[in-house]
């Protein structure tokens, strides 16, 4: 019953710390940029070009150079890419999300430590993971000279 309790105790908690990260400015940002980045028909235009390109790209990879649209697919994707990653609202858009990111890799991280210095918390951040002796993964045996 006590254990119940407790975990009860921490799933309201861990709720609250949601709540609160959804209230923040880095989630209303997020939340703002992706609207614009879903709304605007240029910066959406941009985005289905990439895609389009991508997939030709995918297709002429698997004969490599020997395929006579080579250099030509390659170039597009290219620019198509550089075109949707300077659109203003795919911009914004990066920004916000490894603005949010970044508050739940920390939050990630302080839980973790606060179990245990040997809790592996993925982040995606190399910033976080330069204290972790573990960061490699410990799943391949031991290899990453950890305790496992």
């Amino acid at each position: 019953m006590l254990a119940t309790m407790e975990r009860l105790q921490i799933i309201t908690e861990a709720q609250k710390l949601a709540e609160m990260v959804l209230q923040s400015e880095a989630a209303d940002e997020y939340r703002k940029s992706f609207f614009k980045l879903n709304n605007d028909p240029q910066t959406q235009k941009k985005i289905k070009e990439f895609v389009k390109m991508k997939d030709l790209y995918s297709e002429v990879q698997r004969f490599g150079r020997y395929h006579p649209d080579y250099k030509t697919i390659n170039i597009r994707t290219r620019e198509a890419k550089r075109e949707m990653d300077l659109d203003e609202n795919v911009a914004a858009f990066r920004k916000a999300e490894n603005a949010l990111q970044d508050i739940l890799d920390q939050i990630s991280v302080i839980v973790g430590k606060s179990v245990s210095p040997h809790i592996k918390v993925p982040t995606g951040n190399p910033f976080f993971d330069a204290g972790s002796s573990c960061s490699g993964g410990c799943g391949s045996g031991g290899g990453c000279s950890c305790s496992a």
